[in-house]
């Protein structure tokens, strides 16, 4: 297949898992045989931009002409089976499926953030989860609490995003397929009106393979940003709780200067934001890998990659954590925002050895079952069947024969 895959990536100051699964998906997809056609914007451009493009952002989000016009060359060119989105906020924009659309190539949405539905993206507000705007219908609950970037203006921006075009009906009209990475993920966007034949659930994949480690580090393990919503406060005061059990911070974040005043009373060592490869060699010697998060992660990608480490996830119980983090199967679950919970299921992990190496095993049992790039490979192929099968029932997909 010739496969047109697209996304904005995340600033270089706070990357993003999107980033990575954009990637893989990429990789694995040219490994099966496939050709890639990537149209990538990078929100570092923004940096350079003038004055008046800086302006001009906030109409070029909700429709961004330039965009239109190149999608509209690319497809010229290459001619795609597909089109496959994953983040297009702030710099392509929802113009590019009306291009995808003009010219007859099927659509397919990534949903690994809830930008469709909530104006930062996070269904969080504060580092607690909120849903207000979904809930009410109305997306300027988000504009008074200044819910994006802490700026009632960005948020106002990325609320007219969503509402022009929900009014224009372009989710429905313009994308024909939406993978979810979670059925916690599908739900919310069926209860927001989305329909149910054009979502379905595809996990994120973990490629390269790192292979499973030992778990003999001794230590308990944190990968991910420093901010409210990751839980980053509840862990630190989890392990003022605890004693003699070492915990490896690794991420950096707004709330990294708090974490640093807190390292004296414990024993937290903080990393910092290392290379991928480093911190799989962390998660091959982890005992556990701890995802506090108290907004409703979509999926949580750090715990598939702790999972082909053959490392155990202790992890809240919220969003898609709660389905890919399975009770005492292939980790443990707490009640978000429960520093006390939070620190008896560590302590219970570092006193049952026996248990816990049961769980290094299902851990990996579960990253074969669900999140290698075979099994992910085959989804998003029977993905791009059923959108371009949804395409040609409303006599949106061109018809000509594509070579093999």
């Amino acid at each position: 297949m010739r496969i047109f895959m697209v996304h904005n990536y995340y600033q270089s100051t706070s990357p993003s898992g999107e980033d990575v699964s954009f990637e893989s998906e990429a990789a694995l997809l040219e490994r099966a045989g496939h050709q890639v056609i990537r149209y990538t914007r990078h929100n570092d451009e923004i940096r350079d931009f003038s004055f008046l493009e800086k302006g001009a952002m906030s109409w070029r989000t909700v429709w961004a002409t330039n965009t239109y016009r190149t999608i509209t060359s690319l497809i010229q060119r290459h001619r795609p089976d597909v089109a496959h989105f994953q983040n297009i906020f702030p710099l392509i924009s929802p113009a590019a499926y009306y291009a995808c659309r003009a010219a007859g190539v099927p659509v397919v949405q990534a949903v690994r953030n809830y930008r469709m539905i909530c104006p930062n993206g996070l269904l969080s507000r504060n580092g607690e989860t909120c849903e207000l705007c979904p809930a009410t219908g109305s997306l300027w609950h988000g504009v008074v609490h200044a819910c994006y970037r802490h700026s009632r203006v960005e948020t106002a921006v990325a609320a007219t995003l969503i509402g022009v075009h929900r009014r224009l009906g372009t989710w429905h009209r313009a994308v024909d397929l939406f993978i979810a990475t979670s059925e916690f993920v599908r739900r919310k966007l069926m209860a927001s009106g989305f329909p149910r034949h054009r979502i379905c659930v595809k996990p994120n994949c973990v490629f390269p393979d790192p292979e499973p480690g030992d778990g003999e580090g001794g230590y308990a393990l944190f990968v991910g940003r420093l901010t409210g919503e990751k839980g980053i406060q509840t862990l630190i005061r989890a392990w003022l709780l605890l004693r003699g059990i070492p915990l490896k911070l690794v991420g950096s974040g707004p709330l990294q200067h708090n974490v640093a005043g807190a390292l004296g009373r414990t024993t937290v060592e903080l990393l910092g934001r290392l290379p991928p490869t480093a911190v799989y060699t962390l998660m091959k010697r982890a005992h556990v890998l701890i995802v506090p998060s108290e907004c409703h992660e979509a999926f949580g990608r750090v715990a598939a990659e702790a999972f082909a480490c053959a490392l155990p996830v202790i992890a809240s119980r919220v969003g898609g954590l709660a389905e890919i983090v399975r009770d005492n199967v292939n980790g443990l679950q707490f009640t978000p925002g429960n520093p006390e919970d939070l620190a008896a299921k560590v302590a219970w992990a570092f006193e049952n050895p026996s248990a816990l190496r049961a769980m290094r095993s299902h851990a990996r049992e579960s990253y074969e079952q669900c999140y290698t790039p075979e099994r992910n490979s085959k989804l998003l192929l029977t993905a791009y069947a059923a959108a371009r099968q949804n395409a040609v029932t409303e006599g949106k997909c061109r018809e000509y024969q594509t070579e093999p």
